[in-house]
This record gives structure tokens, C-alpha cells and sequence, in this order.
């Protein structure tokens, strides 16, 4: 079951349209939503992980308070592991 939506264009973008009439416009415009959809998809999923990593991050210092781990050394070692 589809819905139908409906989208304004100018004028002059309707004339140019028309002279591709071969393209299937609808489909070009669901594919538009699609990836537009996808990206902003993308964008959630960023902004949870980071909220997570805060959650998680903010959960340590309550419990342990400030220390002197430093991820980056732990990822040099096993980086340096894998060569």
C-alpha cells in the first residue's frame, strides 16, 4: 500500500522536466527520499553512539573517578601487535 504525496516545483523545473519525459519522476523523487532518509538515519545512529560513549564515560567517573588510563597507548600496543 503506497501513499501519495505531492511536490511543488517552479515552473521552469516542470519545463525541463517535460523534456525528459522518458525519466520516471516519481521514482526519481522516491529514490531521493530514500537516500535522504538514510542519511539521516545515519546521523541518529551517530549522535546515540555518542551518547552512549557520554553515558558510559560518565558512569566510570562516578565509580572510579578521574585516572591516568590512556586508550591510546592500549590502541598503539595492539596495533602494534597486528603488524
Amino acid at each position: 500500500m503506497s501513499d501519495i504525496i505531492s511536490v511543488r516545483v517552479p515552473k521552469e523545473l516542470r519545463e525541463k522536466m517535460k523534456k525528459f519525459s522518458y525519466i520516471n519522476w516519481s521514482e526519481v523523487i522516491r529514490e531521493a527520499i530514500k537516500k535522504r532518509i538514510e542519511i539521516e538515519e545515519k546521523k541518529q545512529r551517530k549522535m546515540k553512539a555518542a551518547e552512549d560513549m557520554d553515558r558510559i564515560r560518565n558512569k566510570i567517573l562516578r565509580l572510579y573517578g578521574i585516572t591516568d588510563y590512556d586508550s591510546s597507548e592500549v590502541i598503539r600496543y595492539w596495533r602494534e601487535l597486528r603488524k
